[in-house]
């Protein structure tokens, strides 16, 4: 059963061009599809990747080292966070290792808004190429 979904979700994928088709990850509990698909996005740009998400990523925090860079993608807002509201399915990290350096001033960013991402972040960030996918769940307190 599980080899047929597969099938069907990477059928899915590259009928995308088809106006009827649907992203991958429809609501966060299914994020971890992107996992499991991984060979899909591997050495492709990130704008693949993201076009496979329909929940909204509200923010991202990066990190850079000198062999690649790794953004941490939430769906939660920044206050949700803190105060651990929303669904626990809601509050996964998709960690996206990229080869190229991620250039995030927090300095030039809107203050109280300098984890938030944005359509300008997409499209910034969109020709980066994917090395690795990881899903991180939120373990409930």
């Amino acid at each position: 059963m599980k080899d047929i979904l597969k099938i069907f979700v990477i059928v899915g994928f590259f009928i995308q061009n088809n106006s009827y088709a649907q992203q991958l990850v429809q609501n966060t509990s299914q994020v971890y599809l992107l996992k499991d698909n991984e060979e899909l996005f591997i050495n492709k740009p990130l704008k693949d990747l993201l076009k496979e998400i329909k929940p909204e990523i509200k923010t991202a925090a990066v990190f850079n080292n000198e062999a690649s860079s790794l953004f941490g993608f939430r769906f939660t807002t920044l206050a949700q966070q803190r105060k651990n509201e929303g669904a626990i399915e809601d509050r996964v990290t998709l960690l996206v290792f990229v080869r190229e350096f991620v250039l995030w001033n927090r300095e030039e960013r809107p203050k109280g808004a300098e984890l938030n991402w944005t359509p300008n972040d997409a499209q910034k960030f969109a020709d980066f190429i994917v090395l690795d996918i990881e899903v991180v769940p939120t373990s409930q307190n």
